[in-house]
């Protein structure tokens, strides 16, 4: 076990990372944490080491709303290779099929991609961090082992075709949480009659991180990091910013006072959905409201909550 550093910065708010292939996340996330020499941290959503992109790292206190930025959408680009089935789902894995691609078989490519567009059902792969009995799945598909897995329903908003070259198909992927794209992939490879895998696949944005917020690789952190601490803090975004699509709503001080002090309430104006933002009088964000089923409010206090 790692000794803890005593020396560690109290560090509180999110980073977007864009992830280099070849590490795991949480690799990626040990390394930024190094870096910022952050007390506590961690990741909001695994991406495998064959795929790049958007990964939202939360310090401190943020770690705490980890959940809220992982049930964002996300999208996605990435490029299938057809024609070829892998044990695995991507190119990393051992071929266990292999068909010449004709143009009969992306004859009804629109077709498969409009049947896999929408509400669907998914069949968790079996090289995925999903646990089965407290096991990662991965952990039996390398022993040669097939568990039962349970499908999931998901929701992929659209599939956008960006090119096709030879065997290659290239997509944009826009899709809820939980979506695997390798089975993706294999679902319309197999719809289409020729199997086919992830041969590449890059993480676009997970909600608006990596659209309205600017993210960062690793060796860009690492220039920063010659500026000293101060630079890289400049570069941490507050709580807040994972939390804005919930609607806002400010209260006076004898009423975050009540909530701050583990009182229910109702809050006295109408919000819709389920969590809120709330502010106070100055327009300082104070925390997370949630809603139970009879309307009161619990609160979670994130006020003290800075990039520093």
């Amino acid at each position: 076990m790692a000794k803890k550093n005593k020396f560690a910065r109290d560090i509180n708010g999110l980073l977007v990372l864009d992830k280099p292939l070849g590490l795991s996340s949480n690799h990626a996330l040990q390394r930024v944490r190094h870096l910022f020499n952050a007390k506590k941290a961690g990741h909001t959503g695994t991406l495998d080491p064959l795929a790049s992109g958007v990964l939202v790292l939360c310090f401190g206190r943020a770690t705490k709303i980890a959940e809220h930025v992982m049930a964002a959408r996300k999208s996605y680009y990435v490029v299938a290779r057809l024609g070829i089935q892998t044990d695995s789902g991507d190119k990393e894995g051992q071929v266990v099929s292999k068909v010449n691609v004709t143009d009969k078989h992306l004859l009804h490519l629109d077709q498969a991609i409009k049947k896999y567009t929408g509400q669907i059902e998914q069949l968790p792969p079996m090289f995925s961090a999903l646990k089965k009995d407290g096991v990662a799945l991965y952990k039996y598909a390398r022993q040669g082992r097939q568990v039962e897995r349970a499908k999931r329903r998901v929701l992929i908003y659209s599939i956008v075709t960006e090119s096709i070259q030879d065997d290659r198909l290239a997509m944009t992927v826009d899709c809820s949480k939980g979506t695997y794209i390798r089975s993706l992939v294999e679902d319309i490879g197999a719809e289409l009659g020729c199997g086919a895998h992830v041969h590449a696949l890059r993480r676009l944005a997970v909600g608006e991180f990596g659209l309205a917020q600017k993210m960062y690789t690793c060796d860009e952190l690492r220039a920063h990091a010659r500026g000293g601490g101060k630079a890289l803090a400049r570069l941490v975004l507050p709580i807040e910013t994972a939390l804005l699509a919930y609607p806002r709503t400010e209260l006076k001080h004898g009423l975050l006072l009540a909530l701050e002090q583990g009182a229910r309430l109702k809050i006295p104006e109408e919000i819709s959905g389920d969590y809120m933002r709330i502010y106070d009088t100055e327009r300082i964000f104070r925390g997370l409201g949630r809603k139970d089923e009879n309307g009161f409010v619990h609160f979670s206090k994130f006020s003290t909550l800075r990039a520093n």
